[in-house]
């Protein structure tokens, strides 16, 4: 069988990097405050006139150059983001245009903070029916831009960034032991739209908007969710939590990844964390923390690796897969 299987990673942060004590300058909080409920003690910030675009062209060429494959070995780019450059055209296309790319498509996913995990199923959905063989997967991130700066409950929690996957075929025998994605599963339910949403849009207010949480409602929520598309992915392919090298969960707030984790005795040596020095960097998020763990030699060829992700509308999903 055909298996979609990821051979680089890159990624690419903001130079600007604004700590809890930089908030704390003009915003009631604190650097202990801050930590004490999310995890966060830093997060990078785009500078003005640095747009999605460019985070997810930096990561993407990350990426080709560690997966050795050029742009013309690529057939399609499939960019995940809440804060695309303009309402249309899709930021993808835009980024394919600066890669040199004039062949194949391009597209945008929307899935919020899930969105990485709804493209790369999306990937791995087009590799395995044989309309693609190589995909470069993006998420990219200025939520910096839809922030209400004077909510200390929100503007706190997120920054920007991008990561980025190559993907390409490759064949299986069908058994958990091939590499690549071994099962994917993706939920939504937009009967809590009002728990975390943007209050602005083209169709409805004309203008951009800012980010609205119900924070409490959120945590609710999603820890039962998480767990509910992770023990579908176990009892899709006969694993479990012993045979998981490494969870990376969506870097959102400490206090969901340890609760999660503690729910499914997942050890706390097997959890990536970066959202002490990232924050919440929705879609790109995971992409994000698996280039961490790739560059510093903690993901090696052959681990079994767990992504999870949740985010508004409410959307969630997992991806299990062997690096």
């Amino acid at each position: 069988m055909i298996r979609s299987v990821i051979v680089g990673s890159g990624s690419y942060l903001p130079k600007n990097i604004v700590t809890n004590d930089d908030l704390a300058k003009t915003l009631d909080t604190s650097d202990e405050w801050i930590i004490q409920r999310t995890g966060i003690k830093q997060r990078h910030i785009a500078d003005e006139g640095e747009t999605t675009a460019d985070l997810g062209e930096k990561a993407a060429r990350a990426a080709l150059k560690d997966a050795n494959v050029d742009v013309a070995d690529i057939d399609l780019i499939i960019l995940a983001t809440s804060t695309p450059d303009n309402t249309f055209p899709a930021t993808s296309v835009n980024i394919q245009h600066r890669l040199g790319m004039k062949h194949g498509a391009a597209f945008d996913m929307q899935a919020v903070c899930s969105g990485f995990v709804f493209a790369l199923t999306t990937a791995d959905q087009y590799i395995r029916c044989g309309q693609a063989r190589r995909i470069l997967v993006i998420g990219a991130e200025t939520f910096s831009r839809i922030l209400d700066w004077d909510d200390r409950t929100t503007c706190v929690l997120f920054g920007d960034g991008a990561g980025a996957v190559v993907i390409e075929s490759q064949e299986g025998v069908g058994v958990t032991a091939d590499r690549g994605i071994l099962s994917s599963h993706l939920r939504s339910d937009g009967s809590h739209k009002e728990k975390l949403f943007v209050d602005g849009g083209p169709s409805s207010t004309g203008t951009v908007g800012h980010l609205r949480m119900q924070g409490r409602e959120v945590f609710k929520h999603a820890v039962g969710m998480i767990t509910d598309v992770i023990t579908a992915a176990f009892d899709a392919t006969g694993l479990d939590v012993a045979d998981i090298d490494w969870f990376v969960p969506h870097q959102a707030n400490k206090r969901i990844i340890d609760a999660t984790a503690r729910k499914l005795n997942i050890p706390s040596q097997k959890v990536v964390l970066t959202v002490d020095m990232h924050g919440n960097t929705s879609a790109a998020s995971i992409p994000l923390a698996l280039a961490a763990a790739v560059d510093d030699r903690r993901i090696k060829k052959g681990d079994i690796i767990l992504l999870e992700a949740m985010g508004g509308g409410f959307t969630w999903g997992s991806v299990l897969l062997r690096w």
